[in-house]
């Protein structure tokens, strides 16, 4: 399985890439899992994701929480909380 990750605004930034297809182990399941596998793949990555409360998901461009399945995805966006204005 390969999943086309997407990064915005200061998580882009601190990768230091807006995206690249990545091929989870087994056993990750969930956002979460693949956003703590991903920050053991670079100082840039564990710097992205160090504070996960802080971070927010799409998986196939549906918002959705940490917990939510990855499994069959194509797509997973990484971003920090979005506000208006």
């Amino acid at each position: 399985m390969t999943i086309e990750m997407m990064y915005f605004a200061w998580v882009r930034e601190r990768i230091g890439r807006g995206s690249e297809t990545v091929a989870p182990p087994a056993g990750i399941n969930t956002v979460r899992d693949l956003i703590d596998w991903l920050a053991t793949s670079s100082a840039a990555h564990a710097a992205a994701f160090a504070d996960i409360a802080r971070l927010r998901a799409a998986v196939d461009q549906t918002f959705v929480g940490l917990d939510a399945s990855v499994i069959g995805a194509r797509e997973v966006a990484v971003f920090p909380p979005v506000t208006g204005g």
